[in-house]
């Protein structure tokens, strides 16, 4: 093995140099740091605390230096006054996430601008601890992200997953130096919003009945909004934005039970009333666009989610939203009418009062202040101006969005991106719909052929995708996303040039020690 392939780093860092000497990172006593990183020290020193395992005494943190006449090893956390140290070859400078690590038998040091390069840098600390610790080699790295946007994406509305798990899977996530955590709140089967304006919401929507049992059982769970304030502080401290998803026009059944009379016939299929769907697939009953209602209600429920994600996104969905009822619909018809909005031969056309409905939801984000992103179905009908479009249906929707001159977050679910599929093809491995080995997520390349160089520009990065239809516990999650998620990680923040499969299958070998220490349930088999 060489050096880099003993130590396990995963992603891969820029530059990595060995060093004479070694350390044991037991010898050190305190964080010191830079006024302004007083919350990243308190988490580093919590990171390095927690690799080490129970001791006697944990580490002192201290704002500036040592006191006069004391001298002991300590992890040194400094702010450098520029971030000169970047990837020529990425998107944008980064340089807020970039950082220099030192580790000498004197101690550690990280040098970074902002504190999110502190964070990156203390997450190769830790790491390093949980996977070759706690006695160090000597080694210079120098480091910084190919993308702004390396995210990863839960669905908590198939399934409801608990605050303390979504903390775990964050944590985890600043692991691995990803920094967007997409929430996938609601959907057909449940609205987990619990939102001040609007509590009819979650209190009609957030349960379902289970029909796999003969009695009767629910599937239930919704988020408060101190849940929502926890995990974006807990996000933030991880220098992770969290970007939440509320479904538009499409998968609104959970939000119809409440409020039926927003769809475009006021009932369910079978007459009766709308309920949270127990069932998976594409529904026929959406959102009413001719309603005015339907824009009403969303801007009150805007009002309470840009109250509690501070983020600059908003993901409204946008996918997957059938056109039947708008077609058969008198004020959905009239709109189409009175707003030109027809195909090339004169028809009424539904796609583009998609697109109608889409810009009128990112305006209503824009003035709340956030940007609105959509999954590459907003294309077929005109995507808004502003619009951040996620590829989710291959390649082919982020080459037309960056052609269009939108931004794009690629998230290819063919044998890249989709985390609910099977590791491999095998009827004893959990997973739906599709194979996804880990060879498949690594080989993932945001930037495909084809495009100018102003149009990779608009390529801002990618992320893991995890729907949970067929994802019931928390551990089942885990065993779908590790180590595929730290493949994907690696493709997004690793450069180019640096990556190849052959070594990062050796690394994994001590990497999966790190996960193994924070007693992550990992798939073990084969990788391709």
């Amino acid at each position: 093995m060489t050096f880099a392939e003993r130590l396990g780093l995963i992603p891969a860092p820029r530059k990595l140099e060995p060093r004479e000497g070694s350390l044991d990172l037991r010898l050190c006593l305190s964080v010191l740091y830079d006024p302004g990183f007083e919350g990243e020290a308190a988490l580093v020193a919590q990171w390095i605390d927690g690799a080490l395992g129970a001791t006697d005494q944990a580490l002192r943190i201290i704002c500036g230096a040592l006191p006069p006449g004391e001298g002991e090893v300590c992890v040194e956390l400094r702010r450098e006054g520029d971030a000169p140290f970047r990837d020529p070859a990425a998107s944008e400078p980064g340089g807020d996430e970039c950082y220099r690590l030192e580790i000498a038998a004197g101690g550690v040091r990280i040098l970074a601008r902002q504190g999110a390069g502190i964070v990156r840098g203390g997450a190769t600390l830790r790491s390093l601890a949980l996977a070759a610790g706690p006695v160090l080699p000597g080694l210079f790295i120098e480091d910084g992200p190919r993308f702004p946007w390396r995210g990863f994406m839960l669905d908590t509305a198939r399934n409801f997953f608990r605050v303390e798990f979504i903390e775990r899977l964050i944590d985890l996530a600043a692991l691995h130096k990803l920094n967007v955590f997409h929430w996938h709140l609601t959907d057909d089967q449940a609205w987990r919003l619990e939102l001040p304006s609007a509590p009819e919401l979650a209190r009609s929507g957030a349960r379902r009945l289970d029909p796999r049992l003969a009695w009767v059982s629910w599937i239930e769970g919704s988020y408060s909004p101190e849940d929502v304030r926890r995990v974006v502080a807990y996000a933030a401290a991880r220098h992770i934005t969290v970007v939440p998803e509320i479904e538009t026009p499409g998968h609104a059944t959970a939000l119809l039970a409440s409020h039926p009379e927003l769809s475009c016939v006021g009932r369910a299929q079978d007459g009766g009333p709308f309920r949270p769907e127990g069932r998976y697939g594409i529904f026929e009953d959406i959102l009413c666009a001719g309603n005015e209602g339907t824009f009403e209600l969303l801007g009150r429920v805007f009002d309470d989610v840009v109250r509690l994600f501070p983020g600059p996104f908003v993901h409204a969905g946008g996918d997957e939203a059938p056109k039947a009822r708008w077609l058969s619909c008198p004020k959905c018809r009239a709109l189409m009418k009175a707003a030109r909005l027809r195909d090339e031969d004169g028809a009424l056309d539904p796609e583009r009062l998609q697109g109608w409905f889409m810009t009128r939801v990112a305006g209503l984000l824009a003035e709340r202040k956030r940007r609105m992103i959509g999954w590459d179905e907003i294309l077929e009908g005109g995507a808004p101006q502003g619009a951040v479009v996620a590829s989710w249906r291959g390649y082919e929707g982020g080459l037309a969005a960056a052609r269009q001159g939108h931004e794009v977050v690629m998230c290819p679910q063919t044998r890249a991106c989709y985390l609910d599929h099977k590791h491999l093809d095998l009827p004893e491995e959990p997973g739906n719909l599709s194979v996804c080995t880990v060879r498949d997520s690594y080989a993932f390349e945001p930037i495909p052929p084809g495009l100018t160089a102003a149009e990779v520009e608009r390529i801002r990065g990618g992320q893991a995708n995890l729907w949970s239809e067929m994802t019931y516990f928390g551990r089942q999650v885990e065993y779908l996303l590790f180590p595929r998620l730290a493949a994907i990680a690696e493709a997004l923040w690793s450069p180019r040039e640096v990556r190849d499969f052959a070594g990062f299958s050796r690394r994994l070998e001590v990497y999966g020690r790190a996960l193994d220490a924070l007693g992550v349930n990992r798939y073990r088999g084969p990788l391709e």
